[in-house]
């Protein structure tokens, strides 16, 4: 048990250590990730939608 000990109080020392980041730039950079997610699935839904398309007219 002294092991998980010691180790739990080096995970906390090493949490105090972390540079956290504020909560405006928290979510300023979860906006451009979910902006991004949706610009590129639209993109391969797009890309998915013509060569399906064009695959179907090939096979036809």
């Amino acid at each position: 048990m002294s092991k998980i000990n010691v180790f739990a109080g080096e995970v906390k020392a090493e949490f105090g250590k972390v540079a956290w980041p504020d909560k405006k730039h928290t979510f300023a950079t979860t906006g451009v990730v979910v902006v991004l997610v949706f610009m590129i699935s639209f993109y391969l839904g797009a890309v998915d939608l013509i060569l399906g398309k064009l695959i179907g007219l090939l096979i036809k």
